[in-house]
């Protein structure tokens, strides 16, 4: 009689199994300390580094860079001219549009400026980046704020959008 309790208890319902197993929130690929290099005919362009990468195989597929995200942007000779980092990014693979968030800071060595801001959306296909939320470009020489912005997919020559703030302005007049 207790073996047959046993055996009746042990029965499972198919329902309950596959809820367990058919978690749509989990990732279907993910990796740790990725490092990934996009080029172009043999020259490398961008290096793609985050402790976290997460990839989901959606209708419309996406990798989640949750812990963070630091791209380095080089130039023909290998050196790193430019420098983003942001606390969270998501890459929409098939739009191929990438958007980082939090804390984004864009380091562009070649000029010795910084761009900081909360939201950048980089459209691979356009080969641009553009942002619509407050921005603020510290070169060595002043300050300037902006409601958002637009660059080149090297991040060495952007517009701010409404700029303002205190800056030097040159002079090209004779006396």
């Amino acid at each position: 009689m207790g073996m047959a309790m046993m055996l009746f208890a042990c029965e499972n319902d198919m329902e309950t199994i596959n809820s367990f197993t058919t978690d749509e929130s989990l990732p279907d690929e993910m990796a740790r300390d990725i490092k990934v290099i996009y080029s172009d005919s043999g020259k490398i362009l961008v290096e793609l580094i985050s402790p976290l990468l997460t990839k989901y195989e959606t209708d419309d597929p996406y990798m989640e860079f949750p812990d963070g995200i630091r791209l380095l942007f080089y130039d023909s000779a290998m050196n790193v001219k430019s420098e983003l980092t942001a606390d969270y990014g998501i890459n929409r693979i098939k739009k191929k549009i990438m958007e980082v968030k939090g804390n984004v800071v864009i380091n562009n060595f070649e000029k010795d400026e910084v761009l900081n801001t909360e939201h950048i959306i980089w459209d691979q296909k356009k080969r641009e980046f553009y942002s619509n939320v407050f921005v603020k470009r510290t070169t060595k020489d002043d300050v300037i704020y902006g409601d958002g912005f637009t660059a080149d997919e090297s991040l060495t020559n952007y517009k701010l959008i409404h700029p303002r703030g205190v800056f030097a302005v040159e002079d090209d007049t004779e006396n």
